[in-house]
């Protein structure tokens, strides 16, 4: 778990302690490339820290795949409609590689924010950190051109440009996989 560890540490000073509390509740799983850990409709159960591996977020809108946010080693992905509202997801996370996780429970994730002030404050702060990327992403879609859009994301997120299929990042940036193409041969 060195990935989510050291990620998690990265994001608030969390002490040894509570990272053990953590990890008392979760198990190692993997999983293939492609495969769905997260499906519209359904309730998944369980939030998954990434040791190894990316996935993609992403909706289905009128049969088309909208990308919506990537995750690599040391994040946690989860569908956010069942955690917060109690809902079945409304959006699909989908596995771009092979996939280390540690998988746990939203209920033992939903006691461990309400009783560790430690792992709570963490909790706050990548919500802080993903609202922070949505308000960006949204910003830059309304006002920069697509180049530029393509420019801020590499800056951003340079291992997911060597890593993941053009389409999914031409999606995520709201072009075409013709625009991307054209922006990759000219810069």
């Amino acid at each position: 778990m060195e990935n989510v560890i050291k990620h998690i540490k990265a994001q608030y000073p969390v002490s040894d302690a509570a990272i053990n509390e953590l990890l008392s509740c979760t198990s190692p799983c993997r999983f293939s490339k492609r495969y769905l850990l997260v499906e519209e409709g359904k309730y998944c159960k369980y939030a998954y820290f990434l040791e190894k591996g990316i996935t993609r977020s992403y909706w289905l809108v009128d049969g088309e795949e909208i990308t919506t946010s990537f995750a690599g080693e040391g994040y946690i992905v989860f569908s956010m409609d069942e955690f917060y509202y109690h809902k079945k997801s409304e959006e699909f996370v989908e596995t771009l590689e092979e996939v280390e996780a540690y998988r746990i429970a939203l209920t033992d994730l939903t006691r461990l924010l309400e009783t560790n002030i430690e792992l709570s404050n963490w909790g706050r702060v990548i919500h802080q950190n993903e609202y922070r990327r949505l308000h960006r992403c949204h910003k830059e879609r309304l006002t920069l051109p697509a180049k530029e859009r393509y420019e801020e994301f590499k800056r951003q997120f340079p291992e997911i440009c060597r890593r993941v299929n053009l389409g999914y990042i031409a999606s995520y940036l709201g072009i075409t996989l013709s625009t991307l193409s054209r922006l990759r041969a000219n810069g």
